[in-house]
C-alpha cells in the first residue's frame, strides 16, 4: 500500500509550489483539505480515458484534495490554469491520518475519476486484484476497498456526491491563506 501525503512532497514534475492547508469542521464536510498550486512543472502531465487525452498538471494548475475524518477516500480535484476543473479523482483508501501537521491517506488501490461532462471511469481493479493475491493487503482491506467503492459509485449515480460541489469554495478558502 502506497502512502501519499497531501503536500506531494517527492514529485519531482513540480518545480516550484505553493501549498496550504486548511482543517475544516462544517456539516458539508469534516476534514483536511489541501491546495498544491503548481507555478513551474517540468513538463505537463497527460492522462488517456478510453482515447481522450487530459492534461492533469502543469504551469499554473492546482490539485485540491479532501482528507475527510472517518472515511475510505480522499477526493482530488484538479483545476487548469483557468480555475476550471479537469477532472475529480477518488482515491479509495484504507486509513487516512496526518503526520508532522500534513494529511496523508494509505491508497488502496480501486480509484474513480469522474470528468466535467458527468463521465465516470473506474481505474487499477487488477491492482486490487494483484495485491490481495500477493498478500500486500488483507482479505478484509480487499473487502473493504469494494464496499467504500461500490457504496461511492451509488452515490454518484444518484447524483448525491456532494463534496464534489465544494471543491471552488474551498480552493478559494485555501488560496485567501496563501495571500
Amino acid at each position: 500500500m502506497k502512502r501519499k501525503y497531501g503536500n506531494y512532497p517527492n514529485w519531482k514534475r513540480v518545480l516550484r509550489r505553493e501549498y496550504a492547508k486548511t482543517y475544516i469542521d462544517q456539516c458539508s464536510f469534516k476534514g483536511y483539505v489541501t491546495l498544491l498550486n503548481m507555478k513551474e512543472v517540468a513538463e505537463p502531465l497527460m492522462v488517456n480515458y478510453g482515447g481522450k487525452e487530459i492534461c492533469i498538471a502543469d504551469n499554473g494548475y492546482s490539485w485540491l484534495q479532501h482528507f475527510p475524518e472517518h472515511q475510505s477516500f480522499s477526493l482530488s480535484t484538479i483545476f487548469n490554469e483557468h480555475g476550471e476543473i479537469m477532472q475529480w479523482y477518488i482515491d479509495i483508501c484504507f486509513e487516512i491520518g496526518v503526520e508532522d501537521g500534513v494529511p496523508w491517506m494509505d491508497d488502496l488501490y480501486l480509484d474513480i475519476v469522474i470528468l466535467p461532462g458527468g463521465e465516470v471511469i473506474h481505474l487499477d481493479i487488477d491492482e486490487l486484484e494483484d495485491a490481495l493475491t500477493d498478500s500486500i493487503i488483507t482479505e478484509k482491506q480487499y473487502e473493504l476497498a469494494w464496499e467504500e467503492f461500490n457504496r461511492i459509485n451509488r452515490l454518484i449515480d444518484r447524483g448525491e456526491f456532494h463534496l464534489v460541489k465544494l471543491a471552488h469554495v474551498h480552493k478559494q478558502m485555501l488560496e485567501q491563506i496563501l495571500e
